[in-house]
């Protein structure tokens, strides 16, 4: 049994679980949330937690096991609390700001990059070199987080760029230099 998979999930007070088939729907203070889950996955509701249950012993059924009852969750936890990933920039005159909806990073290019959140998903720009990026779905937060990094990722020799708040870059030694022998 699948020590992730067996472990009930608890519906906080104020979430409604509604289960269609297949399909899962969450509705929380935070907003609703919808996934379609495989066929070999079952979903039950009882005594204020959700059970997640798999059909078979077979490895495939078994992996499911876990990764649905984790995603089950991850949809309970972002109607309530919400997810969030924070990024920084560092290298002189990389930038971030905000005009309206839109996030704009000046990155050293020709031109700035301007990126449109989607619904569902907010930006803030509390200063000129940090971004926070905040939503329910954690799945959309992190691919959004992923897309802003990956306009200017660190490089290993100096250490610029686009990096998550706590990220650890290894860095390379550069050039040693000519030595002139005199």
């Amino acid at each position: 049994m699948s020590r992730i998979g067996k472990q009930p999930i608890p519906i906080p007070a104020g979430v409604e679980v509604r289960l269609e088939g297949n399909t899962v729907r969450v509705k929380g203070p935070k907003g609703e949330l919808t996934r379609t889950l495989h066929e070999a996955v079952q979903v039950a509701v009882d005594d204020g937690k959700i059970v997640v249950s798999r059909a078979s012993d077979e490895p495939q059924h078994r992996a499911l096991h876990g990764l649905t009852r984790t995603l089950v969750a991850n949809m309970v936890k972002g109607v309530t609390e919400g997810f969030e990933k924070n990024l920084e920039i560092s290298g002189v005159g990389y930038r971030a700001s905000k005009q309206g909806r839109k996030l704009v990073l000046a990155m050293g290019y020709s031109h700035p990059v301007e990126m449109e959140p989607p619904p569902g998903i907010e930006i803030e720009v509390p200063a000129a070199n940090r971004i926070s990026v905040r939503g329910i779905d954690k799945e959309l937060v992190g691919e959004i987080a992923a897309r802003i990094r990956r306009v200017r990722p660190v490089e290993p020799y100096l250490g610029k760029g686009i990096r998550y708040v706590g990220e650890q870059v290894r860095r390379k030694a550069g050039k040693a230099g000519k030595v002139s022998r005199g």
